[in-house]
């Protein structure tokens, strides 16, 4: 049965809800065929939802008087989904958090993970989200080895590194302050056989490591594809692997050593999927190929010996969408073996149960949270109904489709914060600047990266302290080091600059290519040089000496949308550089 049939009596239906839905606390959902996610049959039931959680979920509940109704009218109720791999990143498609959040939400999907951020980043995203029209959002925190997968961009306070037990534990200790709703762990530095291999972590600290998350109460996912390195977190009590084995088949016996550690596995094989590659003459697309029919191999393997499956999808990574991913992911899942009802279970259940969320979420029951999709079609039957998605409720709240608030009125970007004059004395000795803000260190990218220590020290003559920062260039075509200072926490609110004409500091250092940078959001950068000496200088870069670098949508510069302003240099390979810094402020 097809929505565009049902238009006109829904809109009747509707028409004749009792109570609006902005007036209303309670909240019954009829008519619908309810796929519940406990692996009972698909049946006609009503859901009677009060304050966000589920109430009552039966075939012959009484509609309460004060409830609003919204009649489905035949069609499919399934709880919400998940995405448990997903990385809210610039470069990603969609690139921004409002059309991230709006693309999840038109794909059904109520809850993600996203592996991407920061931990100095979660607290502002969580307030703003707390704002958006948005699937809950779990944040994870990011450990690898040096040269690590996972380590080859930013810097510690991003990603930590660890080698040994001792550095295992510390690190779990140290992002444990920032509340992270889970652990991701690069573990496998296996690079498809296309690639140079990363480093990969030695069982002894991945055990430590998972060992002190679960007494800090949180679930363990690592980056994991090899069979090798799948079995050895297994060993080390890993709860889930956040990717499908495929350097080759797994073996019976170690299929079994995997169900009895109970680990489970979210495949991820829309990232991995050739077909996004058909048209590509690229013998490596051949390869892709071999690796691809590895994971689904291992995936029905795994499923039919009771492993849990769940649902993520490495989104944000290349032809990899938002969204549509999660919803290819279970058709994915179909032809990895899975029945459509069985990897929709993976979507919601299953994923609940892998993150330790199924108390609250997963299914439609009573006392769980009110996070529901509705579908125009049987998904559980059919897979590809679920493109069909016509409502996602989170937390009892119409979000996408029927009954959800019109689009032009939904919050988007906040209004960005006024920029005090003083960004930076650098007198603080904890890392952090003037505004509170975290200073991060900015390196290049890659395997092999640029050596870079930065701080603050004493100034000659009793003049407080600078920043300083040394580095060893890496052996790239253009290394760089630098040094970032957020303009608001986490560098995730955008701060109003337009007040002032430029940025001042005073700098020396290594006489290469230096330069002043302003980043501003959805990856914009705007960049001047400073023409570096062994002696200080006070350097008033002016805005309109600010030239777009790497601007992936062509912004113009306002001034209205910076998140930080970055200090670093460019010199030759191999070599040692050195810089200053004090007094960054605007004038």
């Amino acid at each position: 049965m097809k929505r565009t049939l049902m238009t006109a009596s829904l809109g009747a239906a509707f028409m004749l809800a009792s109570v609006p839905l902005a007036m209303a606390e309670t909240t019954a959902i009829v008519g619908g065929v309810v796929f519940d996610g406990t692996g009972a049959p698909a049946a006609r039931k009503t859901i009677v939802i009060r304050d966000g959680r589920i109430a009552e979920v039966g075939k012959d509940i009484a509609v309460p008087s004060d409830a609003h109704v919204i009649d489905v009218h035949g069609m499919a109720v399934t709880p919400g989904l998940f995405d448990l791999h997903t990385h809210w990143t610039v470069a990603g498609d969609p690139t921004d958090y409002p059309s991230i959040a709006a693309a999840y939400l038109r794909s059904g999907v109520t809850t993600v993970s996203d592996f991407n951020e920061a931990p100095e980043a979660y607290a502002p995203l969580r307030a703003w989200l707390a704002k958006l029209d948005a699937p809950h959002v779990n944040f994870a925190a990011r450990i690898s080895t040096p040269g690590g997968h996972g380590a080859d961009w930013a810097d510690q306070n991003t990603t930590r590194w660890i080698s040994s037990p001792d550095s295992a534990k510390a690190a779990i200790d140290a992002v444990v302050a920032y509340h992270p709703d889970l652990i991701k762990i690069f573990s496998d530095g296996w690079r498809y056989n296309r690639m140079p291999d990363n480093t990969s972590m030695n069982e002894a600290t991945l055990a430590a490591a998972v060992a002190e998350a679960h007494v800090k109460g949180l679930k363990v996912m690592t980056h994991t594809l090899t069979v090798e390195r799948g079995l050895i977190a297994a060993r080390a009590k890993v709860d889930s692997l956040a990717h499908g084995l495929q350097d080759r088949v797994l073996t019976d016996g170690e299929v079994g050593v995997i169900r009895e550690s109970g680990m489970g596995e979210i495949p991820t094989l829309s990232v991995f999927d050739p077909d996004k590659w058909v048209h590509s003459s690229d013998h490596k697309v051949v390869a892709n190929s071999v690796l691809f029919d590895n994971a689904l191999r291992n995936v029905r393997k795994l499923f039919r010996a009771g492993v849990v499956i769940g649902v993520g999808t490495d989104a944000g990574m290349p032809a990899t969408p938002h969204g549509l991913s999660t919803l290819h992911e279970l058709e994915l899942l179909v032809r990895a073996g899975l029945t459509p009802a069985q990897a929709l279970t993976a979507a919601t259940h299953s994923s609940a149960v892998l993150i330790g969320q199924d108390k609250d979420r997963g299914v439609i029951a009573p006392g769980l949270r009110a996070d529901i999709t509705v579908f125009d079609g049987r998904p559980w039957e059919t897979i590809s109904d679920i493109h069909h998605v016509a409502m996602t409720m989170v937390d009892g709240k119409p979000l996408y489709g029927l009954e959800a608030p019109p689009a032009d009125g939904r919050p988007g970007w906040p209004a960005p914060l006024p920029a005090a004059k003083l960004v930076d004395d650098f007198e603080r000795t904890d890392g952090r600047s003037s505004l509170d803000t975290l200073r991060t260190d900015t390196m290049d990218r890659g395997p092999d990266r640029t050596v870079e220590v930065s701080g603050v020290m004493p100034r000659e003559a009793g003049k407080g302290h600078v920043l300083f920062m040394t580095a060893t260039m890496a052996q790239q075509k253009t290394p760089y080091a630098g040094v970032s200072v957020p303009l608001s926490t986490g560098a995730i609110l955008p701060v109003d600059v337009s007040a002032y004409h430029g940025i001042s500091v005073e700098v020396r250092g290594s006489s290469c290519d230096a330069r002043m940078t302003a980043n501003g959001t959805v990856g914009a950068s705007w960049s001047a040089s400073l023409p570096l000496s062994a002696h200080w200088q006070t350097i008033r870069v002016p805005f309109t000496s600010l030239a777009s670098v790497d601007n992936p949508h062509h912004r113009a510069w306002t001034g209205r949308d910076i998140t930080d302003l970055e200090i670093g240099l460019s010199c030759a390979p191999g070599t040692t550089a050195w810089l200053q810094a004090d007094t960054l402020k605007f004038y």
